[in-house]
This record gives structure tokens, C-alpha cells and sequence, in this order.
């Protein structure tokens, strides 16, 4: 199956909205909607979601299909990635992972979130894992950098 490409913002806006409380039939029916005002519980001043519908129609993103069956994000940065496993996996930055020019490194994921993370993560990167305690242990680097 091949998934719905997005932009790593539109990625970060659906997640965002996820860990503010939406369930995931209230982010299909708000996607499905097309209203903004369906993500009034995720607007704060770094989320905006004024702009999602207009974007994803101008640059060909499925969102509904994004919803239901997942994607694969288009292109990340250091610093987007980074925000994406905080949004995604409710994980912060200053203790649960370690960002450094180029690699993310000393994150530790359970299978399921392994495997949501080698769907979505974008081509750009590279992704090596070890075995650990109750998990996997995950280095992210940039391509070429590796």
C-alpha cells in the first residue's frame, strides 16, 4: 500500500491535534469537514490551523486518507523531526532524546511506535535501531551525513 505523501507541517498540525485530545474519529470528522474551527482544542500560538485545508488542497495532500491509513511525511528537518516525535509519541526533547547537528540519537521507542516512525519518516533520513530494555534504541541521521 502505498501512502498519502504530506508536508512535514501538515504532519505536525494532524499530530498536534491528536495530543491536544482529538480522537481519531474527531480528527476524520474534521478533516472531512474541511473547518478550521474543528481544531479550536489544538490552536495555541505554535499550532495554527488556519491555513491546513487551503494548503493540503493546494499541494495535492489527502487528508482524509492520511487520517485513516496513514503517510509518509515529504521532506524533514532537524528541528521538524524533533517536533514531530514531541507531537507524535509525547516525548520531549530535553529528556528523552538528544538532537545534534544532523542526528537525533538516544531515542527509545516501542515496536508499534518503531514502526509508525519508519512509515512516516521521509526518505532524506536514515534510521538505525538496536535492541534495548523494553524497546528498540533509534539513531535518526540525515542522509549523507551517516
Amino acid at each position: 500500500m502505498q501512502l498519502t505523501k504530506i508536508s512535514q507541517n501538515t504532519a505536525i498540525l494532524l499530530e498536534h491535534a491528536r495530543k491536544s485530545g482529538l480522537t481519531s474519529s474527531e480528527l476524520l470528522e474534521a478533516v472531512r469537514s474541511g473547518e478550521n474551527e474543528r481544531f479550536q482544542i489544538a490552536q495555541n500560538g505554535h499550532f495554527h490551523y488556519g491555513e491546513l485545508f487551503a494548503y493540503a488542497g493546494e499541494h495535492g495532500e489527502d487528508l482524509e486518507k492520511a487520517v485513516i491509513e496513514g503517510y509518509k511525511i515529504t521532506f524533514n528537518t532537524r528541528n521538524g523531526l524533533k517536533i514531530w516525535l514531541e507531537e507524535t509519541f509525547h516525548l520531549s526533547s530535553e529528556s528523552d532524546f538528544r538532537v545534534g547537528e544532523g542526528i537525533i540519537e538516544g531515542l527509545k521507542l516501542k515496536e508499534e511506535q518503531l514502526a509508525r516512525l519508519k512509515e512516516a519518516l521521509a526518505v532524506n533520513w536514515t534510521l538505525q535501531e538496536e535492541p534495548a530494555t523494553d524497546g528498540v534504541q533509534v539513531r535518526l541521521t540525515v542522509r549523507g551525513l551517516q
